[in-house]
């Protein structure tokens, strides 16, 4: 007997079907359903052995629970695939490019997160004695060192959690360096295009927020600036500025704008949001700059979305310093040495209070300590320039064919489109952001800042190849000339390719539901036969 030569079929027959069959179990191939936990698991099983625990007295004073925890069990290998498929419905920087501006999603060096899970890193606990934690005081010495280096100051607070907490930071200690000179302002001046946390940090303070008005060139007024502080002469407690600026942008009157703050004896407050921009090419506290948060979750690659974990360290000037809360670190006679109260301050030094109850993020600490470490000067600075350059190239690859609110001047990290381009196109913003989805790309930020309607704010970041970034920009060309050319059935329900269709955003927002509840059995009573 011969052996049979001639194989089975595996190409598709020409009258195969072309479209996608409905499946029984509700997947696409490897884009599988994934159920809630709730729905699947079981409430009287679990994958793991829990011994039975010896008699016990509680001291829960009668607050421990009468019910059952009702918590779904699951056989390890369930609970494996459960969160591996979760996963797989995630936009991560490791599956693309993440356009987000104002955000800084760069790429993440595993290096960093080694670091991070060393012994005496990873396993310490805020409670430990200090005498079991030399190392790590020293590290985040290390750290606050390379940070008011690189920004020309004298001082850092390093507790704070994040980008708004650092500006509560900055601006408690403006407050309290009023408070040291027996004055009392009560107006803190914010340019219209400053993210939302600035004028909202300084109301919690109990300031007045008064704000200053941008010029065509999408630049603070400076002219409008002095004017302000003019007619307010004697009650401006500070300003608070991002630069660069929400429209990517450098304020190039920095330096006038800090002289005719200082010159009014009041305070210079930048949020450093954007610091990614000019690492290594200038720095704040040169430009006049009295506090500024460093996001370390930003600016230094560490893990960035999801609520966190962040890291806002606000470095201060030689007037603030003073003033920097507890704990911080001074430098002893036999090392660093962490200072956590009141009774072990020297003279001249004036916490106003504390942030946190502890020091701070050490596993941020760690991953932008070695983030410093691994690229150098010449490699943050090369980064910051990266970063620009790769904003200016989205810039001009699309330029014909978006609009630019401010022209064609050159920008920082970001670049800012508005929805001029969409004008009778029957497409809106939304439309063509969640067009974005079915192309593989995470929107860009929308609608932000609030003086650019329609605002579209991309930034590519320095971690991005020229082909990744053509692709894009070739992708975005594409989108743009289909809703030219009025093919709305293409945007007007996009995503079609994602897990999940468009939302109702604004009543989930709204209306959330926050506790899962099992639907009501269906109805399976048989239909009598006619």
């Amino acid at each position: 007997m011969s052996m049979n030569t001639q194989g089975r079929p595996s190409a598709p027959t020409e009258n195969a079907p072309s479209f996608t069959p409905k499946t029984f179990t509700g997947n696409r191939g490897l884009d599988m359903e994934e159920a809630l936990i709730f729905e699947f698991g079981r409430y009287d099983v679990t994958g793991i052995d829990l011994d039975v625990p010896d008699d016990f007295v509680s001291e829960l004073g009668g607050h421990d629970r009468k019910d059952t925890l009702e918590l779904p069990g699951l056989a390890e290998p369930e609970a494996m695939r459960h969160y591996v498929r979760l996963s797989r419905n995630n936009y991560a920087i490791d599956s693309g490019l993440y356009p987000l501006g104002s955000c800084t999603m760069k790429h993440n060096p595993r290096l960093n997160e080694k670091m991070a899970r060393l012994p005496g890193f990873g396993d310490i606990h805020p409670l430990q004695p200090l005498s079991t934690v030399p190392g790590a005081v020293e590290l985040i010495d290390e750290l606050a060192h390379w940070l008011m280096t690189m920004t020309g100051t004298f001082a850092v607070a390093m507790s704070p959690k994040a980008g708004a907490h650092g500006e509560l930071c900055g601006m408690m200690a403006i407050k309290a360096a009023h408070t040291a000179a027996g004055r009392d302002p009560k107006i803190v001046l914010v340019p219209e295009s400053a993210h939302g946390t600035n004028p909202a940090t300084a109301a919690l303070l109990g300031y007045k927020v008064v704000s200053i008005g941008a010029k065509d060139d999408g630049t603070v007024d400076f002219d409008g600036l002095k004017a302000t502080i003019a007619q307010h002469e004697g009650n401006v407690a500070g300003i608070m500025l991002t630069n660069p600026n929400t429209c990517g942008l450098f304020e190039r009157d920095i330096i006038e704008i800090a002289e005719a703050i200082h010159a009014a004896d009041a305070y210079f407050y930048c949020d450093g949001a954007n610091f990614n921009a000019i690492v290594g090419k200038a720095r704040p506290g040169d430009l006049g700059v009295d506090a500024m948060h460093i996001n370390l979750h930003k600016t230094f690659s560490t893990p960035h979305g999801g609520g966190g974990p962040g890291s806002g360290p606000v470095i201060l000037s030689d007037r603030l310093a003073p003033f920097a809360p507890l704990p911080f670190i001074r430098k002893g006679e036999n090392g660093p040495e962490l200072i956590e109260t009141n009774a072990d301050t020297q003279d001249g030094e004036q916490p106003f209070g504390r942030m946190t109850a502890f020091h701070g993020q050490m596993g941020m600490y760690v991953r932008a300590l070695s983030y410093m470490m691994s690229h150098g000067s010449d490699g943050l600075r090369q980064a910051s320039e990266d970063a620009v350059l790769n904003a200016n190239y989205v810039r001009v690859g699309l330029q014909g064919i978006m609009s630019l609110p401010f022209g064609v001047r050159p920008c920082m990290h970001e670049v800012l489109f508005d929805d001029t381009f969409l004008k009778d196109t029957g497409v809106t913003t939304l439309d063509f952001a969640k067009a974005m989805i079915d192309e593989g790309y995470h929107p860009m930020t929308m609608y932000f800042p609030l003086v650019v309607h329609g605002a579209m704010l991309i930034e590519p970041t320095e971690s991005e190849s020229r082909a990744e970034l053509d692709l894009f920009v070739a992708t975005m060309r594409d989108l743009v000339m289909s809703a030219s050319k009025g093919e709305t059935d293409r945007f007007s329900a996009a995503p079609y390719l994602s897990p999940r269709r468009r939302l109702d955003e604004t009543s989930a927002a709204r209306k959330p539901i926050l506790k899962w509840t099992a639907p009501e059995p269906a109805d399976v009573t048989p239909v009598a036969a006619e």
